[in-house]
């Protein structure tokens, strides 16, 4: 569903998106399952957003995860961003959202918002012989290792310490995600208004 709102411009007064309105304060917003679609989306946005200006980009973050390829391609966007990115947890990042989460420059999260990395998944059912769920079976493995050497690179951990706290659905709350160097600071919501009003901090 897209929202809009009344924009007062020298000719008069416009219907925008709020998406639209946001985008012009140098504000995307990560919604929902992470998908190709989302992801060339999100890309696009930052590139022109990079093209634009070297300002800060703020990146609003509600998702329960999704693709793990997606969101990889989302997370070459995040680091290789001339322009800082502020990234913001309002809600849940779960997943590969808690990845794309900890790989920004500044990362808050709202009090009542909540982290949560695993394991990659593998979804829908298995068949094959013998040697393709070998196959399968390693390159989840890669996967793992893969993702697990990101989380370690953000967060300082050794890899060791994240294959642990990734053995099971770890759930971070933001003063347990600010212990595990997930996440730099917890904001209440007036701090989130500010940032996009492009009032100091």
């Amino acid at each position: 569903m897209s929202f809009t709102t009344l924009l007062k411009t020298n000719c008069g007064i416009s219907q925008v998106s709020l998406e639209t309105r946001f985008f012009d304060k140098r504000c995307i917003n990560i919604n929902g399952d992470i998908t190709d679609i989302l992801a060339l989306d999100f890309t696009d946005k930052i590139l022109e957003l990079n093209l634009e200006s070297d300002q800060p980009i703020t990146i609003l973050i509600n998702s329960l995860g999704g693709e793990i390829n997606s969101g990889l391609l989302m997370y070459d966007a995040i680091v290789g961003s001339k322009a800082p990115i502020r990234m913001i947890c309002r809600g849940r990042a779960y997943s590969m959202g808690a990845i794309l989460f900890a790989c920004a420059n500044e990362r808050y999260m709202l009090p009542n918002s909540e982290l949560m990395l695993h394991q990659p998944i593998l979804g829908g059912n298995v068949a094959g012989n013998a040697s393709s769920i070998k196959s399968i079976s390693d390159s989840m493995l890669e996967t793992k290792r893969k993702l697990n050497g990101l989380l370690s690179k953000h967060t300082g951990k050794t890899e060791e310490e994240i294959d642990i706290a990734t053995s099971f659905d770890h759930y971070f709350l933001p003063d347990e995600a600010i212990g595990f160097n997930l996440c730099d600071k917890v904001i209440d919501f007036a701090k989130i208004i500010d940032l996009i009003k492009e009032e100091e901090w």
